[in-house]
């Protein structure tokens, strides 16, 4: 399949750099019946769900995974991606070619200066442009600190920031904005966004209607934005990413099925790790491991009936995987809508919820 099926133009100025306010006033694309489009608020989506169906979330926590460091006089940005194991780390680093193996980096924030810095990592490896490894000097213990102190979140490279500096290290809040209010697992790099949307009083209202929720566990890794460099999907290389289906979660899942209540997966982190733990019967099994896969349009879907997302990058493989949920026809017309009536895009962006088409 072509890839420059999923181009399409964006206008810049339709991309969000900071969340609504409150999250659950963003706009929903409402797409939940075949052929018809309407525009709703957030807030509103328990109205489009009906008792005993099952909102299916992402826990992962987000870590503040961007650090500035020095080497010397030479000034570096670090966003980690991948631990090889506690405290080596694959790692993204601009002005990478500064750095050589046996290097250290000095991490600093507003207040702390690279010469008073207690918080040092190794160069150990280098690899290509801007992938090294490091490892840093701490114990395993301290590096969740050391990263909460010295770090700030790792947002997606279409969201403009100037370099924090002084008391305004985080002047924009994004370790608050860029996580879900239900984040409980350490370990994702970039957040589910569709979730960043749900609020105490959205979760109240889903209660009181009889909606179930569940949770799973996906840790987003950094190649969740690596663009598709092929011209055939067929070429494409998929990133991979850990995650965890509880037995209870798996057994709430299949009783709604069972039951004949819908499935709704919140994100496309979600979807993905159902998907790879379902079976050619339609059964949701426990999980935990490595998934790697990449959903284009011809997919038969084996668990969801829904799918709550935000709006993606073209020829991005999560908008192949929407295309594939709703239909690539009426996906571009659901864009095209939403571009005419100045939805934001993106990661801060807003909100959609699509109706499965294609099931087994």
């Amino acid at each position: 399949m072509k890839v420059d099926i999923f181009d399409f133009e964006l206008d810049r100025g339709l991309i969000a750099d900071r969340p609504a306010e409150p999250r659950d006033s963003c706009r929903l694309l409402d797409m939940s019946e075949k052929g018809k489009i309407c525009d709703r608020v957030f807030y509103e989506l328990p109205d489009l769900l009906e008792e005993g169906d099952v909102l299916v979330l992402n826990d992962t926590k987000v870590i503040p995974a961007r650090l500035y460091g020095a080497r010397g006089e030479a000034l570096v940005e670090v966003t980690l991606y991948r631990p090889e194991d506690g405290l080596t780390w694959h790692s993204f680093i601009k002005n990478a070619k500064r750095l050589h193996p046996g290097d250290v980096i000095s991490f600093y924030t507003g207040s702390i200066t690279p010469e008073t810095s207690d918080f040092h990592a190794e160069v150990i490896e280098k690899n290509g442009e801007e992938g090294v490894v490091i490892r840093f000097s701490c114990t395993h213990d301290e590096l969740g600190h050391k990263l909460e102190q010295y770090g700030s979140m790792p947002l997606p490279p279409y969201i403009k920031r100037e370099k924090p500096s002084g008391s305004l290290w985080d002047k924009y809040n994004d370790k608050e904005n860029y996580q879900t209010v239900y984040a409980r697992h350490e370990g994702a790099v970039a957040a589910p966004t569709a979730g960043l949307h749900f609020t105490p009083r959205v979760f109240e209202a889903l209660e009181k209607k009889g909606v179930k929720k569940v949770f799973l566990t996906l840790h987003v890794g950094a190649g969740t934005f690596l663009p598709v460099k092929v011209e055939d999907t067929d070429n494409h290389k998929m990133h991979t990413e850990y995650g965890i289906i509880s037995p209870a979660a798996a057994e709430t899942v299949n009783q709604a099925k069972a039951a004949g209540k819908r499935i709704i997966a919140v994100g496309t982190t979600s979807l993905r790790l159902l998907e790879t733990a379902g079976d050619e019967n339609g059964i949701l099994h426990p999980f935990a491991g490595d998934t790697g896969i990449f959903i284009t349009p011809g997919y038969k879907f084996k668990i969801i009936d829904y799918l709550v997302t935000n709006f993606h990058l073209p020829k991005s493989t999560l908008f192949m995987l929407v295309c594939a949920v709703a239909g690539t026809d009426a996906m571009k017309a659901g864009y095209r809508h939403a571009m005419d009536k100045k939805y934001r895009f993106y990661s801060y962006g807003d909100s959609s919820i699509l109706k499965c088409v294609n099931k087994i």
